[in-house]
């Protein structure tokens, strides 16, 4: 039970009279900018995450220093 075709368009024109041409289209712009902006900001954090994952990898004492920061927070429960 979504929204319809008809709805949809009612809903528009609600809109476009509430608002006006010009600013249901600067609306428009800002809300594509910002979901742009929040997508570039999860890939970025990704990416991050994906290079830290590899440094740890490289480390020779990575699996170590995890293991000691374990049982560290473990002893002091």
């Amino acid at each position: 039970m979504g929204i319809g075709f008809r709805e949809l368009l009612i809903i528009l024109a609600i809109a476009l009279l509430i608002f006006g041409a010009k600013k249901l289209r600067t609306i428009g712009s800002d809300l594509g900018s910002a979901v742009k902006g929040f997508k570039k900001a999860m890939n970025e954090g990704e990416d991050e995450e994906a290079s830290r994952q590899l440094q740890q990898e490289k480390r020779p004492d990575a699996e170590f220093d995890s293991q000691k920061s374990e049982s560290s927070g473990s002893k002091k429960a």
